[in-house]
C-alpha cells in the first residue's frame, strides 16, 4: 500500500520540483503535530492566515453550527445569507465610513480580480499602476501586478495597460494621472519581505491619487486583521483607501477574501451589465460565520493591543552577527541573512528543530516570521531560542 507521501507526489499537483513534504496530523493553537505528535511552532501562520491561532475554539463553533444549519445556497448576491450579512455589518462598523459595502470571494487574489474589474468600472479608464516587487495572487490579472518577472515571463502575454513604480518612491507618483484607474499597493509590502514604507510616502500616494481621481486600492490580505499591530495597516498612516482587499487572516482559517469599497463605487457591478461580477462560492455561509467568528475573537480577546510588543521581543531576542537586520511592523517581520543559501539552511534546520518558517517569493535571503497573533512571550522565548540555536549552528 501507497504511503500518504507517496500518494501525495502521485496524484496532488506539485508547485515545486522539491516540497517540504511536513505530514502533520492536527493543530491547534501555535502548534502543529506530525504522526508521532512531535509538536512544531508555526511561526508563518499558514501565510498569514491563522491569525486568531490553529482550530480556536470560536472559529470551530461556528464552523459546526454554521455547518449543520445550511452551506450552498445560491450565488453570491442573490439569497439573503446571514453569515454575509452578519459579517459585512461587522466589517463596516470597524471601517472608515466611505468602506461600507463588501463583496465576499474565496481567496485574495480572487479579491484582486473582482477590484480591477470595479476600478475599470467606476472610473471608466483602463491604465492601473503597481509596485515592483508587489504581490497580488497568482491568478493572470493577479500576475499581471506582479512586480517579478521570474514569476511572470512563462506566462505572457499577460493584461495590456499595467505599469510599475518603485515602492516607497515619492518621484514616482508622478506617474499616477487623469488616465490611471487604480493604484494597487500592498500597505506593507509582504513578499518584497516585509519592506514598510515612509508616512509621508503614503499620505503623498493618498493626495496625488485624489487629485487625479484615481481609485487607491490598498492590499491587505496579509497585513490585515491585527498582524501589523493595528486592526488594519492603514490606520498606521492616517490614509484611507477607496477599496480595501482582504483574504488569509478574516477567516480563521476558513476560505475566504472580500473587497470592499463605497456603496456608490460597488453599484457598478450592478448594471450595464447586469450581474457585473459573479462568483459562486464567494462568500460560503460557512467560512462568513467563521470569518465573523475571527472579528469577534480578534476584537473581544483584545489580541491587537500586545502585536507591537510581542513583535519587539522577537527583535529583541534575535540578536546574532550573521543577522543584517529584521524588517517589519508588529508580527508580520523579515529576518536578513547574506543569502539565499544561508537562509535556506537555516530555515530547515529550524523545520527539523520544531520550528517552521519559510523565505518570501521576491527576497530569498529573508526568513518570515508571522506568528499566530496568540504566541505568548513565552513562546516567542522558545522560537527564538531554536532560531538562534541552529543560525549558530550554521554561521557559527
Amino acid at each position: 500500500m501507497l504511503t500518504q507521501r507517496q500518494l501525495f507526489l502521485k496524484h496532488n499537483a506539485q508547485t515545486s520540483p522539491s516540497p517540504l513534504l511536513l505530514a502533520f496530523t492536527r493543530a491547534k493553537g501555535i502548534y502543529m503535530y506530525d504522526k508521532d505528535d512531535k509538536p512544531y511552532i508555526d511561526l508563518i501562520s499558514g501565510i498569514g492566515v491563522s491569525n486568531v491561532g490553529h482550530c480556536h475554539p470560536n472559529i470551530v463553533e461556528a464552523v459546526q453550527l454554521q455547518a449543520q444549519t445550511y452551506m450552498h445556497l445560491m450565488v453570491y448576491g442573490e439569497y439573503v445569507q446571514s453569515p454575509q450579512v452578519n459579517f459585512a455589518k461587522a466589517l463596516a462598523e470597524v471601517l472608515p465610513e466611505n468602506l461600507n459595502c463588501t463583496y465576499f470571494v474565496n481567496s485574495g487574489a480572487e479579491a484582486v480580480e473582482g477590484a480591477m474589474k470595479l476600478a475599470k468600472r467606476y472610473s471608466g479608464r483602463t491604465e492601473i499602476i503597481a509596485c515592483n516587487n508587489s504581490y497580488h495572487g497568482s491568478t493572470h490579472g493577479g500576475l499581471s501586478l506582479m512586480g517579478n518577472e521570474t514569476f511572470k515571463q512563462a506566462y505572457r502575454p499577460l493584461l495590456p495597460g499595467i505599469s510599475f513604480i518603485k515602492f516607497n518612491h515619492l518621484p514616482d507618483l508622478e506617474k499616477i494621472t487623469t488616465q490611471t484607474a487604480a493604484v494597487f499597493i500592498e500597505t506593507i509590502q509582504g513578499e518584497a519581505g516585509i519592506v514598510v514604507p515612509e508616512l509621508d510616502y503614503m499620505q503623498q500616494l493618498r493626495k496625488k491619487c485624489t487629485e487625479t481621481g484615481t481609485l487607491l486600492i490598498l492590499d491587505e490580505i496579509q497585513c490585515g486583521f491585527g498582524r501589523t499591530g493595528k486592526l488594519f495597516g492603514f490606520e498606521h498612516f492616517d490614509i484611507v483607501p477607496d477599496i480595501l482587499l482582504l483574504a488569509k487572516g478574516i477567516g480563521g482559517g476558513m476560505p475566504i477574501g472580500a473587497f470592499i469599497a463605497s456603496s456608490e463605487i460597488m453599484s457598478g457591478f450592478t448594471e450595464n451589465p447586469v450581474l457585473g461580477h459573479l462568483t459562486t462560492f464567494g462568500g460560503h455561509p460557512v467560512s462568513c460565520a467563521a470569518g465573523l467568528a475571527t472579528l469577534h475573537t480578534i476584537l473581544q480577546d483584545q489580541l491587537v493591543d500586545d502585536v507591537e510588543s510581542k513583535g519587539q521581543l522577537f527583535k529583541d531576542l534575535l540578536k546574532h552577527p550573521a543577522i543584517l537586520e529584521i524588517r517589519g511592523k508588529g508580527l508580520m517581520l523579515a529576518i536578513a541573512f547574506n543569502s539565499y543559501e544561508t537562509n535556506k539552511k537555516i530555515i530547515d534546520a529550524c523545520i527539523e528543530d520544531g520550528v517552521v518558517t519559510d523565505w518570501f517569493l521576491h527576497c530569498d535571503n529573508a526568513m518570515r516570521i508571522a506568528p499566530p497573533l496568540i504566541i505568548t512571550s513565552e513562546e516567542i522565548k522558545t522560537a527564538c531560542e531554536i532560531i538562534l540555536r541552529n543560525i549558530e549552528k550554521i554561521c557559527g
